[in-house]
């Protein structure tokens, strides 16, 4: 018995030695998009938002996420602003690196090289801090309704994980709250919000000459086949045709792409047709991404592009607290990776009911809002031209107590815009809220239309 408890013994330690020997030298590419994840998480929390990282990690990476996100491990090194994740404390080790002003980028193997060159811009371009004794936007005091502030106070109608909820009506701020943790000094993810801050920044591109939504053969590679068809209106639009799968929760193209490329506009751009460009919608992060991509080749130097949001749009809109980040080539993640404070995202939101001016100068050409929230045909009329949504959990602008010029910028995890502009009213809701929780947004926007006077 000795001798065969002494043999099991020895299987287990081999079949052991085996097992950990796989994780750390070939392990799966779900442990990769999952550290790549965590890394990526962390790195912008700890250093855009100051949070603590072990706190960002249990409540943004492991509570609401994959099971398996529970085994990870991470390391922050704040001499080089970095942050490490390995599943187990040592396989499949992911890791993001921080930049001033262009935040965190995941980076493996030579991408470390591509981010340093990609460089930093002034993360204080901006401009001055608020003054807190002026009234919004050009400060930070509000003129508050209590009818309104009453409803925002209430978790029944902000819901599970709300971070932030700040309300505009006629250029004033007249409602916020913020969760324990936060305040209105906290940059905050948007999430896909981000790519109707995309589609603006295109906008500037249009108004200064050097875009055009009619524009074909946008992509060096696509030359000389059927994608070269695709119009810069169609990815706006979300219809290009080109294949790309969004489902999370598994290594798809969008988790790929996010975690495990360094080059995620290049990587877009090697998809095929899967559709005649036009025909189908098809819901792409990848898409946004591209656009990116597109938006930056449109200036000689690369630096200068880098700079562009900063100066052409947050700027001149004050959002001091707005960084968008790019990935490990240089590239910005114009799908997915915008903070700003809640009050920022506010100002964005301002800014697209003033359909594109700020301050009697126009930024947009005029009518770009309302070609964004123009339904196309092949969504059904769920999505606009521009990278916004016309419906949010089924509900419809037009439809209820929703004006039919409604219009909704979404994000993962329960971001969202509303923007109302014959109300002039702006609904902004931040926080981390899984969809399986089943919060509705949408009554926390009804009941704020029901108690304007």
């Amino acid at each position: 018995m000795k001798g065969l408890l002494k043999k099991l013994g020895g299987v287990v330690a081999v079949a052991s030695a085996a097992l950990i020997g796989w994780l750390a030298f070939y392990p799966p590419e779900l442990l990769k998009v999952g550290d790549g994840y965590a890394a990526k998480i962390v790195c912008s929390n700890v250093f855009l938002a100051g949070r603590d990282p072990e706190a960002v990690l249990a409540e943004d990476v492991q509570a609401p996420g994959h099971p398996l996100l529970k085994l990870v491990r991470v390391s922050v090194d704040r001499d080089e602003q970095s942050v490490t994740a390995r599943i187990l404390g040592f396989a499949a080790p992911g890791r993001a690196v921080y930049r001033p002003g262009l935040g965190c980028a995941n980076v493996g193997g030579g991408s470390a090289q591509a981010l340093a060159a990609a460089g930093q811009v002034d993360a204080g371009a901006a401009g001055v801090a608020h003054d807190p004794a002026v009234s919004w936007p050009d400060g930070s005091k509000a003129d508050i309704d209590p009818a309104i502030q009453s409803i925002v106070e209430d978790p029944a109608w902000t819901g599970p994980g709300m971070r932030a909820v700040v309300v505009i009506r006629n250029g004033r701020l007249v409602a916020e709250t913020y969760a324990a943790g936060f305040d209105r000094d906290t940059p905050l993810l948007g999430w896909s919000m981000t790519k109707s801050v995309t589609a603006a920044i295109i906008g500037r591109r249009i108004a200064e000459g050097r875009m055009d939504v009619a524009r074909t053969a946008l992509v060096p590679e696509w030359k000389g086949d059927e994608r070269a068809r695709i119009k810069l209106a169609d990815l706006l639009a979300m219809q290009s045709g080109l294949a790309f799968n969004e489902d999370y929760g598994d290594v798809t193209d969008v988790t790929r792409m996010l975690y495990l490329e360094s080059d995620m506009a290049g990587f877009v751009a090697s998809k095929p047709l899967q559709a005649a460009p036009g025909t189908t919608f098809s819901y792409s992060s990848g898409t946004s991404n591209l656009l990116s991509r597109l938006w930056m080749r449109t200036f000689d130097d690369p630096a200068e592009a880098l700079a562009y949001p900063r100066e052409a749009l947050f700027a001149p809109l004050g959002m001091t607290s707005a960084v968008m980040e790019t990935d490990a080539s240089g590239t910005f993640v114009g799908s997915s990776y915008m903070y700003a404070t809640a009050q920022d995202w506010a100002r964005f939101a301002e800014f697209l009911l003033q359909d594109g001016s700020w301050k009697g100068r126009r930024l947009l050409p005029e009518g770009y809002v309302s070609f964004m929230r123009t339904p196309t045909a092949v969504s059904g009329g769920d999505y606009g031209s521009g990278q916004v949504w016309l419906q949010e959990n089924g509900i419809r602008a037009g439809t209820g107590n929703f004006p039919p010029d409604t219009f909704w910028m979404l994000g993962h995890d329960g971001q969202a815009i509303m923007l109302v502009p014959s109300l002039r009213l702006a609904i902004v809701r931040l926080g981390l809220t899984p969809s399986r929780l089943r919060y509705d947004v949408q009554k926390l926007n009804a009941r704020i239309i029901e108690a304007l006077d």
